[in-house]
């Protein structure tokens, strides 16, 4: 099996956990707050990562591998704190934002990422392309079919606070595959969680009151955020992604949003309109066809 092939089919299992934890998110929240729910999950992939990452680095020196990098090397913390914070921040909007929109809403609208990363290059000194424009013209379209109700179009807090948690999910997206090449992955996302957790925790006893309780109440749905959502998909992220072009691990991710509708219908019976259904498809479609080819041009 090829690198790149391997590399894509580590970004599908990704997406598939990712889809599928909007759904555990939600439910979580029906017994902690967003913060405790967030800091409780990726503090405990912090604690499932950081075994991992000793062991890999053990057996590399034991079969006298290079090891490029020391576990708390101050350059490697640095990079995967600043992953971290974007990742903790984006993680906020999209966690709060769900307790006013539905599951398969936030999918879509976090998939947004896909046409906001362009954008972004245009302070790089890049220019988009038209057909990346159409795309904007469409996803926005798209959006407009996806917040109709019966009484008109209407924007829930929760879909606003999606579109910021999809601004930051592109900052973290760009991090990781600028500062994350020459570092082990596993290190490199035990370090980015405990970043994102810890600061989480400040923010849960600042704004809210953590019980054992509650945490205990929710514990089924951080077991699989935390070790599958962050400490599996977000490791297996940053090891796809050095292995498969950038074009097409962005089209591969963006299959997450199709997994969390999916999931939000089968285990939260959160079922579609037909007006959302359009608008899931129109931006599934924007997100898509801006993958194809060039996305900026320089």
């Amino acid at each position: 099996m090829s690198k790149q092939l391997r590399g894509s089919l580590i970004l599908l299992v990704a997406s598939v956990i990712w889809g599928f934890a909007f759904v555990a998110q939600s439910e979580g929240m029906n017994s902690v707050g967003p913060f405790t729910f967030q800091a409780s999950r990726m503090l405990l992939a912090f604690l499932v990562l950081l075994p991992a990452a000793a062991v890999i680095q053990a057996v590399r020196k034991k079969r006298k591998r290079t090891v490029p990098h020391r576990f708390l090397e101050p350059k490697l913390v640095l990079s995967a704190a600043i992953s971290g914070a974007f990742l903790f921040i984006a993680s906020t909007f999209q966690q709060i934002g769900l307790l006013y929109t539905s599951v398969g809403h936030a999918g879509f609208l976090t998939a947004l990422y896909l046409l906001i990363i362009p954008i972004l290059g245009l302070f790089f000194g890049k220019k988009v392309t038209a057909r990346i424009w159409v795309c904007i013209g469409l996803a926005l379209v798209g959006l407009w079919f996806l917040c109709m109700t019966g009484e008109g179009f209407s924007m829930s807090l929760g879909d606003c606070l999606m579109l910021g948690a999809a601004l930051f999910f592109s900052f973290q997206i760009m991090s990781v595959e600028i500062l994350s090449k020459q570092y082990d992955g596993v290190q490199y996302s035990a370090i980015q969680m405990l970043t994102a957790g810890l600061l989480s925790l400040i923010c849960a006893f600042v704004f809210e009151t953590p019980t054992v309780e509650g945490i205990g109440a929710a514990a089924l749905p951080i077991a699989y955020a935390g070790i599958m959502s962050c400490g599996v998909a977000y490791t297996f992220q940053i090891v796809g992604q050095k292995h498969t072009q950038p074009t097409v691990a962005s089209i591969i991710m963006s299959l997450e949003s199709v997994f969390a509708v999916l999931g939000g219908a089968l285990l939260l019976s959160q079922i579609p309109s037909a007006f959302e259904i359009i608008g899931c498809v129109l931006m599934f479609a924007a997100t898509i066809i801006s993958q194809l080819g060039g996305d900026i041009d320089g």
